[in-house]
């Protein structure tokens, strides 16, 4: 799983320029010279397939790279392509009145944390009173899930929907990357958040836990998050309504996209509002998930 995250995460750079194919992939591996051989033998190959399971998934394939001994367990790679101007979206176009978009909710950051805490006593005990051990197991599966989801088919519909920009959300949290997003601008804006889609329970455990991790500033980590994307208003339901098309499956599904804020006239910046609209995620598989997958569907049949 780690292999196919770090390989999601290195294609979003690609996908967050609207570009669906990549040429060649390089990967680059770091064994951590604490493993004993045992171990080094059972873990490396796994994350190398799981890499490259991910590579294909995204029609392209690892051609080289390079391994080194190190004090850490580290992998990442490189995603290159020759294209057409035609085949990419500039990230510099967004103009006042267009909607801002998110493709994967926030709270990975929270969910593999919770996870480890379940064998923490002492950290565990600080958010067991608003999440039960099942709904945290549940978030790190939707977290590992979401993480690991190649954002290609957003990338093919920013193109369909006219996108105007658009980056990929990971380390420096939702707003780290808004702010860098807006910045590019070549028209003078500014991106409003309204709304934050986040995975269930995880604004109860970061508020719990005192806000260490500033997940409702926008401000949390995530790894192989969503695309952020600027689209005309109106187009941008029907970019979410295509999304959640793709996204649904047998186990429930909770990816989709969510309209998050808007475009307006600024100084190239970013900001979340005061008191944003929390929108809670369920994980695919809960009880919750097939609830509003089964409602999805009866609108849909009552519509037709």
């Amino acid at each position: 799983m780690m292999g196919r995250i770090a390989c999601a995460n290195v294609l979003s750079d690609l996908y967050a320029m609207g570009i669906t194919e990549c040429d060649n992939m390089l990967m680059l591996l770091s064994v951590s010279q604490k493993m004993n051989e045992k171990d080094r033998e059972k873990v490396m190959p796994l994350m190398i397939r799981g890499f490259r399971d991910a590579a294909e998934e995204g029609g392209t394939s690892v051609t080289g790279g390079q391994t080194v001994i190190n004090p850490w367990i580290i992998v990442g790679g490189v995603a290159s392509v020759v294209c057409q101007p035609n085949e990419f979206i500039m990230p510099d176009g967004a103009v006042p009145g267009d909607v801002l978009v998110l493709t994967k909710p926030l709270g990975t950051q929270v969910a593999v944390n919770a996870h480890q805490w379940l064998d923490q006593p002492e950290r565990w005990n600080k958010i067991k009173l608003v999440v039960t051990r099942e709904e945290v197991k549940e978030a790190y599966q939707e977290a590992m899930f979401s993480m690991a989801t190649l954002n290609r088919t957003a990338a093919g519909l920013m193109h369909k929907f006219q996108a105007h920009a658009a980056t990929d959300v990971t380390g420096f949290g939702l707003l780290g990357h808004a702010n860098n997003l807006a910045m590019q601008q070549r028209s003078d804006v500014a991106f409003v958040i309204h709304n934050l889609p986040i995975i269930a329970k995880m604004t109860a455990i970061s508020k719990a836990y005192g806000n260490a991790f500033r997940l409702l500033q926008g401000l949390s980590a995530e790894t192989s998050g969503g695309l952020l994307v600027c689209l005309p208003r109106e187009q941008a339901a029907k970019f979410c309504a295509e999304m959640k098309n793709h996204s649904s499956g047998a186990q429930g599904a909770s990816g989709g996209a969510w309209i998050i804020g808007i475009v307006e006239k600024g100084e190239r910046s970013a900001r979340i509002i005061e008191k944003p609209r929390i929108i809670e995620v369920p994980p695919r598989g809960s009880l919750a998930a097939h609830q509003e997958n089964s409602a999805t569907a009866e609108l849909s049949t009552n519509l037709s």
